[in-house]
């Protein structure tokens, strides 16, 4: 067994002082106050593996022209068996930043072009190729507001207004619902009859809530919108984005919904109408509510290694360090469902985290290690 102490240990959930933890290639063995196992080093501070819920990262990569970018494909607007995975490169050098910086999982999916871009993937970065580096699944990207009616000029039927937009969807939507109706309702050889194609299995479990709408919303009246259609199809959802939510009304709704917002990026320019309320004081909307959230960089929009920076605004709106610890680990592990192997530093979890050289809200502070399922992946060597 291999221990690291540290004189500070952000679990996720609370904060340890002066404590070694334990851990092998299982995972984590826990926290001690007494020296157990082989040291293997001393460190001011340790956190978990930071989280990215929304990226394309591995999609649109570092170093390669814009037209090169996979993270919309562009063949039609509605495009349900779309794979991120699929598009996904290892050799990105945004990955070894990220990783470099405690970034160490990301939930990639489709750009939001189309009206549903495809399946998402939650991935380690440190993969040997995108096989290896698949984790688990998160929902299926979908996208309302002024992306999907920006693409007139792609292949396929194309939306110019938002409510063409919704009513290609409500009309694909309504097609797979009136199946199932009939499917439910058909007898004996007659049920027999009745087949879904890929496709239309995928809707289905979206109509059944089997699968979760992660949807691309950033104003009000767009997120309005959305809950309209959960109304009218009983979807599940995550609000992607919110960044023009000036007002704290809606997330009240949200809460009482139990519907969960994927907040950001914070970093990035408002480069359309839609983002023109956009501030990074909206965040205290977010904070001052009960709502579930978390915290994505969007990444290339805002790079993946930013992450934890962007937490700072948080802090402005009112959290404490630990919690936005949390935000970027526990909480982004809640939203994606991999909260069982990710997201705070507990018994039998993985053992994904970084050792830093200070405090890591000083600007001067960074990972002098960091450690993904017990294996060392990055050793700072200094300049």
């Amino acid at each position: 067994m291999n221990a690291v102490f540290a004189h500070t240990i952000y679990t996720g959930r609370s904060i340890v002082n002066d404590s070694f933890l334990l851990f092998n290639d299982d995972g984590i063995a826990g926290i001690s106050k007494k020296k157990r196992g082989m040291v293997v080093g001393e460190y001011a501070v340790v956190t978990p593996a930071f989280i990215d819920p929304h990226s394309h990262i591995g999609m649109h990569r570092a170093g390669e022209p814009p037209q090169e970018s996979e993270s919309n494909e562009q063949l039609d607007s509605i495009l349900t068996l779309s794979d991120a995975l699929d598009s996904v490169v290892m050799d990105d050098q945004a990955f070894r930043d990220a990783i470099e910086m405690g970034v160490l999982y990301s939930c990639v999916v489709p750009g939001s072009g189309n009206i549903i871009g495809g399946r998402s993937a939650v991935i380690r970065h440190y993969g040997k190729n995108s096989s290896d580096a698949l984790i688990g699944r998160a929902g299926v990207k979908a996208a309302f507001g002024y992306n999907p009616m920006s693409t007139q000029s792609w292949k396929g039927k194309r939306p110019s207004t938002r409510m063409g937009a919704l009513a290609l969807l409500r009309s694909r939507l309504d097609e797979v619902r009136q199946k199932m109706g009939k499917y439910r309702e058909a007898k004996g050889a007659k049920k027999q009859d009745i087949t879904f194609s890929s496709e239309e299995a995928l809707l289905r479990d979206i109509l059944e809530g089997k699968e979760r709408l992660r949807v691309h919303v950033h104003k009000i009246d767009d997120i309005a919108a959305l809950l309209r259609f959960v109304d009218e199809y009983k979807l599940v959802v995550t609000v992607e984005h919110a960044l023009a939510v000036c007002e704290p009304d809606i997330y009240d709704e949200l809460t009482r919904r139990e519907i969960p917002v994927v907040y950001g990026p914070m970093d990035a320019f408002a480069y359309k109408v839609e983002l023109k309320h956009e501030n990074w004081r909206n965040v205290r909307h977010l904070v001052n509510s009960c709502c579930k959230y978390g915290l994505m960089t969007d990444h290339p929009v805002t790079a993946t290694r930013t992450l934890f920076l962007q937490t700072r605004w948080f802090l402005r709106a009112g959290l404490t360090k630990q919690e936005a610890v949390e935000l970027v680990s526990r909480k982004n592990a809640e939203i994606l469902g991999i909260d069982g192997m990710l997201g705070t530093l507990e018994k039998g979890k993985w053992a994904s985290f970084s050792c830093w050289n200070g405090d890591p809200f000083e600007m001067g502070s960074y990972p002098l290690t960091t450690y993904g399922e017990g294996r060392l992946l990055f050793v700072d060597i200094g300049k």
